[in-house]
């Protein structure tokens, strides 16, 4: 039976019946004091800040990781561009057929 039934049916029994009610939707937690109220809402609306905070730290540090990833990607592709400009220019000096190595299979070890 619903509280609001349950307050419909108490009313022709009295007062006693009104307070008896008011006692048991106390007792059960249905009904609590403003300040209980309140302090339940600040304490949830502390936690929901703090986990937002923590959320936006968590991305934060997401975008600079990313950041630093792109850069090192950018860097070792610079790496690999110098790599094969040296790689040409010491097999120019040395008068090799120009091309590239990394293309070229490994020559085998003499046996």
């Amino acid at each position: 039976m619903t509280d609001l039934t349950a307050i419909s049916v108490l009313l022709p029994g009295g007062a006693g019946a009104i307070v008896t009610l008011i006692v048991l939707l106390i007792l059960r937690g249905n009904l609590v004091s403003r300040a209980v109220l309140e302090d339940v809402r600040k304490d949830r609306d502390a936690r929901v800040a703090e986990l937002v905070a923590e959320r936006n730290a968590w991305r934060e540090a997401h975008r600079e990781s990313e950041a630093a990833r792109i850069d090192a990607q950018n860097q070792v592709g610079e790496l690999l561009e110098l790599s094969r400009f040296a790689d040409r220019a010491l097999r120019a000096l040395r008068g090799e057929v120009s091309g590239d190595a990394m293309d070229q299979p490994a020559a085998a070890p003499p046996s």
